[in-house]
């Protein structure tokens, strides 16, 4: 019997905003966004859940989630629309 393929979110890392690594925190959770965008977890068209969800979701500040969106829009894998919310390009 032939092995099953691996399902998309069986390749998203694990996310731990206590890692004590080199890098930022807000660069982690943002390639974990991107894994998830990747996986096809969160679909082109989709809207991001609020700032106030992902910082519980994740364990972080608001001004934490602020950079990773930040950082997301400058990677192209994300806009945010006034008064809309933030979508998944």
């Amino acid at each position: 019997m032939a092995a099953s393929p691996e399902s998309p979110t069986d390749t998203i890392p694990e996310f731990d905003p206590d890692f004590r690594g080199t890098e930022y925190v807000y660069i982690r959770m943002a390639d974990h966004l991107e894994a998830r965008i990747r996986a096809r977890e969160l679909l082109p068209g989709s809207r991001l859940p609020c700032e106030r969800e992902l910082a519980m979701e994740y364990g972080v500040s608001l001004g934490t989630v602020r950079k990773v969106a930040a950082e997301l829009r400058k990677r192209h894998l994300i806009c945010t629309l006034p008064a809309k919310g933030t979508y998944v390009l």
